[in-house]
Order: C-alpha cells, then structure tokens, then sequence
C-alpha cells in the first residue's frame, strides 16, 4: 500500500501480471488498445474507468471476473472492525 496525505491506497497487479506474460507495456496498450499513457499511469497505481480495466483484463487473457485479482479493492483487504454495541 502506498501512503498519501494519510489516506491509504491500493495499488494494482498490472505491471507484475503483464511481466509475467513477457509483455511490455506497448504490447499490453496495443492489445488492449488503449494509450501507452495510460498503461504507465495505471501501473503508477492512478485510478481508470471500469471499461480500461476490462481492456486491460482481457489483454492480458484473463476475465473480468477477476478483476479483484488485478486490481484490489480497499475494502476487501481491510479487515472489518467489530461493530461497538449501541448503548444509551
């Protein structure tokens, strides 16, 4: 996790899962079709549209099933807190 102004944020798999098919990026923004921009701004961890990361997914032969493999939510790897009892 990478730490910003306090608050916490997730990055994703893309650059390790495109290493690990042998690509580099302008062959994963070619696939995908979409900017070479926008592969380096998304393995720098920025936020992309739902239908990049689908790109993404199925340029690197995966579905979009997984995309909490790829692309990890917050709230599912933060550990949720008891809930206090309501008291008066």
């Amino acid at each position: 996790m990478q730490e910003t102004s306090g608050l916490s944020t997730v990055g994703n798999r893309v650059r390790e899962m495109r290493e690990n098919k042998l690509m580099t990026q302008s062959q994963l923004a070619r696939k995908a079709r979409v900017a070479l921009r926008t592969i380096h701004s998304v393995e720098k961890g920025m936020n992309c549209r739902m239908d990049t990361k689908r790109k993404i997914l199925l340029a690197l032969g995966l579905r979009f099933e997984d995309k909490d493999l790829v692309f990890p939510s917050i709230l599912r790897l933060v550990p949720q807190m008891p809930e206090e009892p309501l008291t008066h």
